[in-house]
Formats: structure tokens, sequence, C-alpha cells
């Protein structure tokens, strides 16, 4: 009689754990739109599409920029990117301390994308490069100086044939922001998400 009560009680525990953080990824979103870009967190389909680029090296580092409230960082986790080579950017102090308790192996820093040099090299004196950036950042909100400057430290920080996996609620065929230095190599849209999104992987 135990086992099915102990069943309902991590449920439960898991709805509210995703009731709480979709609470406050809306609160912030209220509060910095243009930061979010998103008023849903990624869905499964479009989480599961990105994590189809992790590196084939389990030894190497993936970098993700604006994790939010986790979803692309479970699907990259539950693919079998180690906790320990996971290393992310998130703006939020509040997402980002949500995201530590939840994976506290992983490492989670505070901070702006666009100081991801100094800020990654500064946790990590040793490392040199990355195996892929996994990037679920706006970068259609970004002034055009910033997301050059963006895909400058992308392209400073990401191995040579390492990837850049963007996405964006921009449907049409055109490139991204700042782009034009990187090779695309695959582009598709994935209507099942809300709103349809468009993913995009540039290589280096």
């Amino acid at each position: 009689m135990v086992r099915p009560f102990l069943r309902i009680y991590i449920v439960a525990r898991q709805l509210l754990a995703q009731l709480s953080a979709a609470r406050l990824f809306l609160q912030e979103w209220v509060q910095s739109p243009q930061q979010i870009g998103a008023i849903f967190p990624s869905s499964r389909h479009l989480s599961h599409a990105m994590a189809d680029w992790l590196p084939s090296d389990p030894n190497e580092y993936v970098l993700e920029l604006g994790p939010g409230t986790g979803s692309v960082t479970e699907a990259m986790l539950n693919r079998g990117l180690r906790h320990d080579r996971l290393i992310a950017l998130e703006k939020s102090p509040r997402l980002a301390a949500l995201l530590r308790a939840r994976y506290p192996r992983a490492r989670f820093i505070t901070g702006d994308a666009l100081n991801m040099d100094k800020l990654v090299r500064k946790q990590f004196r040793h490392l040199d490069t990355v195996g892929a950036v996994i990037s679920s950042l706006p970068l259609r909100n970004f002034k055009p100086e910033d997301a050059q400057a963006l895909a400058d430290k992308i392209q400073g920080i990401l191995r040579p044939g390492g990837t850049w996996v963007q996405y964006s609620y921009y449907l049409g065929q055109e490139r991204a922001k700042a782009t034009s230095a990187f090779h695309l190599c695959d582009t598709h849209i994935i209507w099942k998400n809300l709103p349809p999104a468009r993913l995009s992987a540039y290589q280096r």
C-alpha cells in the first residue's frame, strides 16, 4: 500500500515544481520581455531537437546560453550530457538559482552572455573551447552590434567544427543576425512548439 502513495507523492512534487518554474518564468517575462523573448518555455519537441546537436565526445563541454527554467537543459542531460560538462549562463538571478537547486552538479553562472568569455574563463581557467553552444537567447531582439559581439564571442569559445544551435520564432529562411561567419549546416521548423520555432545549426 505504501508504493502507490509514494508514486503519487513523487508525481505531485514534480507537478508542483513545474508549476513553480512556469510561474517564475512568467514573472520574469512580465518584468523583462525583451530579455526572455518568449511567453512559454521551450516545448519537449524543441528541447529534444536542440539536444540532438550534442557533441559525440562525452568529455567535451557544452555551453548553454539562456537556459530559463531548464527545458533544454533537462533534454540534454537526459540525452546523456554529463552534468559536470554543462556550463550555462543565465542573466536572471532567480532562474539561475532555480537551476542550481535542480541540477547541483552542473555549473550555472549568473551573468550576461555578452560577457561569456570573461565569465566562463573566470570559473574554468584551463578551458579553451567547448564542443557546442546551445542558445535560447532571443537573438532577433538584440541590437545588430550586440548580436555581432555575441557571435564573435561564440566563435572565440567554440572549437573548430563545433556547433552553435539557435532557435527563433521568425520562420522565414533569412539567416539569424551575425551568423555569416558560420557554416549553416541545418535549419528546419519545429511545428509542435508553441509558438512554432525555426531551429538552425551553425558550424564554426
